[in-house]
């Protein structure tokens, strides 16, 4: 119901606005013959005609003018955002206003947009380039959004630097490859296209009602060019700071209570089978445990959850960037531009979770057990034989670090004939620096109760009482990748507590190329031939090192030798967490560390195992034919693109003989050539109506570590993970029609129709039950998950897109959009074909209505979209992630001319981020961000 009713909002905007620009319509000339320029760097102010009848228009519906020229003029499937001016972008996240484009999304998981969704193709197959290049990126090591990928985190992009965005849904030959959905291109600004002495500066404060803190930022911009206008710098700097606070309940996917609850025995195979009493009904491991809701058979083939886990999650971040740009025009037609990019954030979290594995630890001693549609929603347990949960504690120290530095050299002749020079070089770090972890146990008695929205856990004891937890008991000949840990002249016999972990991702870019525009004379169909060039080396590697913690006799919480603390009162209100787990044993950061200090440590050693590189070159050139004739316009072309990828990597392969092996260093080496052809046409049915068709064979290529084969695992929760150095990029046939309606200035009505024909999808299989070496218990474990990429199948795509806009009246208009957008699958893994591809939602809606008269503007952003499958988890689980909601709110008002003091406030609803398990009574997490709200002052001239 909830999509049917944001579905009927959008069309009734849709409508309204349709019947609103109708109303004003003004015939006016349209660019017929417009052509965008080759480097998509023109835009095209209102013509005369545009203007000579209208209202005055005030800066947020001029940025929106602009953003429909740009599409209006443009030969392929574009989108655009403008800013309305200096520092003005629409929002303060870049990847925010992005969303608003139709077929355009975001996710959430952490509350602040980072990267996007286009046209059904989850962030890892969408590229981001900066001013028409590549630039490298790395994460902060907790985000499992998207680890590794060749996407951009658009959070550490400050708006303040952006001019403007273009969304390519079809691509042209001329542009680079590597994306699947869409290609983003963010366009910042030139010195030399400003005013002399452009400045601007602001200053603001923004508070999230979670994290309770509130939070400084600012930034400032400068832009200078001789009276000539032949030499120009550009100066600006931005600094961002933000206290996030998460918390919630999380599931570790779900697992059938047969082999938990219940005595088994080989049979004459071999085979595991249930134990069964006279009644033939299975027999429990604790005889005296009761079953509601069911048999005891039922309580056998209904599905528990594997963990139950109340996570607290805390982080500061921190951005700064500086950027520069310097232009010298020599002459007329020749422009040097050299540009330059330094971004520092700094992401320090931490995070406390506390779980239970209800059967894995505590099966044997089950009291209860209700059983209701398959999954056991109730269950009481007894004191623990080992134990009943655990806390772990992760602090994490990690900076991220982006540098870019570009070159262009643009000649343009009299005749319109042109040639562009560009190189490039771009590095970004990021990653866990270290990375201490620290985790005691219990056996305290416990019951868990769920509900598709809800869980609540409850302890008989105190898990806030340190006395009531211990470190790991099992003390272990320590071993590190197969190699014994010597202390003191022998081998360490004791339990592990935990360690640091050194894991930094570097990112590495560099390029170079051309680009030619050969103006054609001789009145044919075709007005020009472009061709060009491009040469990239691009390296991804991950180094681990790290330090191993031991203590050779487990101590109580209470004889750690620190001070304890309680998990804040009210973390996990609103959330669907209960009960009293939602406060447990709270430890500060420096106690982790000192803890960890004051124990057993191994020197700092490199892991081999879980280091690993991939170095990647390719070559592309193209060319590509613009044509205008008879209203038709467009571009046909091809790209050829070779491709080598090596891969550098440890294998870890225990035996029965060698249960702990030595990492083993390997290298694969893969290489293809593609040919990429491109075609996008526009008709001018009318001055104001405009047909497109395009069609396009695109490939995506596979996250970086995805083709590193090295396994590495978790011995606490028995995951593990590893890459695929064989896999083939993605291929797909891309075919895209529109009709687009202009019917007055600032206004339009699309009709969007696509669809992806997709090849070597890739996608997560798991293994369950592989036996790998565990460092806590010393010996080797069945039980490890193992998730590998694999391509897996084909996948088709197909969607519907409408959108509006217009200036309705006295300052009033609405921007309103609608996605629809399905998708089918053909893979090896069960049941997965039901599932739309990651990331992509049925239905999405964005609502904008706006006003601005004078001195004063606000805006409100309403975004909905429907369920959508995010990944495979553990034990197969099928991650979707409930219908979300987002309500932000602009308000701004200049008090001078060059003075405009901005509200904004963001996720208003406080929307629950909710996941579940293939069904909505299998929850997977229930996430709180909290509302954030941001006064700004800025001065431009």
């Amino acid at each position: 119901m909830k999509g049917l009713r944001n579905l009927i909002l959008v069309t009734t905007s849709v409508v309204g606005l349709a019947s609103a620009a109708q109303a004003q319509t003004v015939q006016a000339d349209s660019p017929a013959n417009a052509q965008t320029r080759s480097d998509s760097q023109a835009t095209t102010a209102p013509t005369e005609a545009d203007t000579a009848n209208d209202i005055v228009v005030t800066s947020y519906a001029q940025s929106l003018r602009n953003a429909i020229d740009i599409k209006r003029n443009a030969n392929a499937v574009v989108d655009a955002i403008s800013a309305e001016d200096i520092g003005k972008f629409p929002d303060r996240n870049v990847a925010e206003s992005l969303s608003h484009i139709p077929g355009v999304s975001i996710d959430r998981r952490f509350g602040e947009g980072e990267k996007v969704a286009i046209l059904g193709t989850d962030p890892a197959l969408n590229r981001m380039l900066l001013d028409g290049h590549a630039l490298a990126t790395a994460d902060w090591g907790g985000n499992d959004n998207d680890p590794s990928s060749r996407t951009f985190n658009y959070s550490l992009l400050a708006p303040e630097l952006v001019d403007r965005l273009e969304v390519y849904k079809s691509p042209e030959a001329r542009l680079e490859d590597g994306s699947l959905g869409g290609t983003v291109i963010v366009r910042t600004r030139r010195p030399l296209d400003l005013d002399a002495n452009s400045i601007f500066a602001s200053a603001g404060y923004s508070y999230n009602d979670r994290a309770d803190k509130g939070n400084i930022r600012g930034s400032g911009l400068y832009s200078w060019k001789n009276k000539d206008e032949t030499f120009g710098i550009l100066l600006a700097g931005t600094y961002d700071r933000q206290q996030l606070v998460r918390s919630g309940v999380e599931f570790f996917g779900y697992e059938q209570g047969a082999g938990r609850f219940f005595q088994t025995q080989q049979d004459a195979d071999g085979n595991s089978v249930l134990v069964r009493g006279a009644d033939n009904q299975p027999v429990l491991k604790n005889p005296n445990a009761t079953v509601s809701g069911g048999s005891r058979q039922d309580l056998a083939d209904a599905y528990l959850p594997f963990g139950i886990n109340y996570a607290y999650f805390q982080q500061k971040r921190e951005r700064a960037s500086i950027a520069g740009t310097v232009q010298y025009r020599p002459t007329d037609d020749l422009t040097f531009t050299v540009t330059g990019l330094h971004i520092k954030g700094n992401y320090n979290n931490y995070s406390q979770s506390m779980y239970t594995i209800p059967g894995a630890w505590t099966g044997d001693v089950l009291q209860s057990a209700t059983v209701s549609n398959g999954v056991v929603t109730q269950a009481s347990f007894g004191a623990a034989n080992s134990q009943s949960a655990q806390l772990d504690t992760l602090v994490r120290r990690t900076s991220l670090k982006t540098d870019n530095l570009n070159f262009f050299a643009d000649w343009e002749g009299d005749g319109g004939a042109k040639i562009s020079f560009a190189g490039g070089w771009s590095k970004a770090t990021g990653g866990r620096n270290p990375e201490y972890l620290f985790n005691v146990q219990t056996k305290l008695p416990f019951s868990y109760a769920i509900t598709p929205t809800s869980a609540e856990v409850n302890f008989v004891g105190d898990p806030t009482d340190p006395a009531n937890y211990f470190t790991n008991p099992n003390n272990n000949d320590a071993t590190i990748e197969g190699k014994p840990v010597i202390i003191n002249g022998q081998q360490l016999n004791a339990a592990q507590i935990g360690g640091l972990d050194y894991s930094v991702t570097t990112d590495r870019d560099a390029f170079g190329g051309f680009d030619a525009t050969l103006p054609l004379q001789g009145g044919g169909i075709f007005t020009d031939l472009l061709i060009g060039a491009r040469v990239t080396d691009h390296v991804n590697r991950i180094d681990a090192r790290g330090v191993n913690t031991y203590l050779q006799q487990s101590l109580t919480g209470d004889q750690l030798g620190v001070d304890t603390l309680v998990t804040p009162s009210g973390v996990f209100d609103g959330t669907g967490g209960s009960g009293n787990a939602t406060q447990y044993l709270n430890l500060p950061d420096q106690a982790v560390i000192d803890i960890l200090a004051n124990a057993i440590n191994t020197p700092l050693i490199n892991k081999v195992g879980a280091s690993s590189s991939v170095r990647e070159s390719t070559v592309a050139s193209y060319v590509q034919l613009n044509f205008d004739s008879s209203g038709f316009r467009g571009n046909l072309g091809g790209r050829l693109v070779y491709t080598r990828d090596i891969s550098r990597y440890a294998l870890t392969l225990p035996t029965t003989e060698n249960p702990n092996p030595v990492p083993v260093p390997t290298r694969t080496s893969t290489d293809y050539l593609k040919f990429l052809p491109a075609f996008n046409i526009a008709y001018e049915v009318t001055p104001d109506l405009i047909l497109r068709g395009a069609f396009a064979k695109v490939i995506a290529r596979p996250r970086y570590q995805d083709l590193a084969a090295s396994i590495t695992q978790n011995d606490v929760t028995f995951d593990a993970g590893g890459g695929n150095p064989n896999l083939k990029p993605y291929e797909s046939k891309n075919y895209e029609l529109t009709a687009e309606y202009y019917p007055k200035p600032g206004a339009l009505i699309s009709l969007e129709l696509y669809r992806r024909e997709i090849d070597n999808y890739i996608v997560n299989t798991r293994v369950e039950g592989v036996s790998l070496f565990n460092s806590l218990q010393g010996q080797v474990v069945s039980g490890y998950s193992v998730s590998r990429p694999i391509n897996a199948g084909k996948a088709k795509v197909n969607g519907v897109l409408i959108n509006g806009q217009a200036e309705i009246w006295g300052g009033f208009g609405i921007q309103a959009n609608y996605s629809y957008q399905d998708s089918s699958t053909s893979t090896v893994i069960a049941d997965s074909a039901v599932l739309n591809l990651p990331y992509l939602s049925k239905h999405t809606v964005n609502v904008i209505p706006y006003f601005e008269s004078g001195p004063f503007q606000a805006r409100v952003n309403y975004n909905y979209r429907s369920a959508y499958f995010r990944t495979i988890g553990r034990l197969g689980s099928q991650e979707m992630v409930a219908p979300y909601s987002q309500l932000d709110a602009q308000i701004a008002y200049s008090i001078t001319p060059n003075v405009t003091v901005t509200l904004n406030a963001q996720n208003l609803l406080d929307e629950t981020y909710l996941q579940y398990s293939g069904t909505r009574d299998r929850p997977s997490a229930f996430y709180k961000n909290g509302r954030t709200f941001v006064a700004n002052i800025s001065f431009r001239m």
